[in-house]
């Protein structure tokens, strides 16, 4: 399998420590098929996504190319996880409703993931991707705003070059089809310093900076933010924007 594997390494703590998307999303996708048999999460990752579809269809293909990753993902008696790459899977032609992608898409082989996509999605099928970059902390003071923005600069080296998608909101991203306007979400959470320390590690840069530099120097600097935040068991409101694209080869 050819593929760009940033996340195998940290499967467990990626599981942990990912914000969870608002049910409002799904119930907007759902409402955007005339069906609801076939949805396939593709780059599932822990599988929060299928989990979310089970409320709205029968049955969740969820794939990943790494296989750390599938064997981390969450059990349900209405997904079938498989590990495989997004261009080349085993589903049947013209059998998808939704097809979803949350946070992946920059990783993939776009032209041949859709060619995919056209492959496998019914005649009127959806296919919906988003992603987010750097969060906010409503209530954080200039301290830990600095502290939260000088991690994010010492890491920023260390994304891949497919990041820079993100830092665009995916809409610089080639999207071939016919697209939908959709409307706003962002993901929150409630987290203490424990959990946004542990979020921060789960980023693909942080890992490459810690492979080339060691650990030390991201020690020095979680310990910064855990002194600005305060109370380390005070949860503090978290919010991530998406960045949400809708289409279908046709409408």
């Amino acid at each position: 399998m050819n593929f760009s594997d940033h996340f195998s390494s940290h499967a467990s703590e990626y599981a942990k420590y990912r914000p969870r998307y608002p049910e409002a999303l799904f119930e907007y996708l759902a409402a955007t098929t005339s069906a609801h048999e076939l949805a396939w999460d593709c780059g599932t990752g822990n599988g929060q996504v299928a989990v979310s579809l089970t409320a709205y269809f029968e049955q969740i293909y969820g794939t990943d190319a790494s296989e750390k990753q599938i064997a981390q993902a969450f059990g349900h008696d209405r997904i079938r996880y498989w590990a495989t790459t997004a261009d080349r899977t085993e589903i049947p032609d013209s059998s998808i409703d939704l097809i979803t992608v949350a946070q992946a898409l920059h990783w993939f082989n776009l032209a041949e993931f859709y060619q995919e996509v056209r492959r496998v999605l019914k005649p009127n099928g959806i296919i919906a991707v988003w992603c987010y970059g750097f969060f906010t902390i409503p209530s954080a003071n200039e301290q830990l705003n600095q502290a939260l923005q000088a991690y994010y600069q010492a890491v920023e080296p260390f994304w891949p070059p497919e990041r820079q998608l993100v830092e665009e909101q995916y809409q610089t991203i080639p999207f071939p089809f016919v697209e939908l306007t959709s409307p706003p979400f962002s993901m929150t959470s409630e987290w203490n310093a424990e959990e946004i320390i542990g979020y921060l590690g789960t980023w693909s840069a942080t890992q490459r900076f810690i492979a080339q530099h060691g650990i030390e120097q991201i020690t020095k600097l979680c310990d910064r933010i855990a002194a600005a935040w305060g109370s380390l068991p005070e949860t503090k409101l978290i919010s991530w924007p998406l960045s949400l694209r809708v289409g279908s080869p046709r409408i």
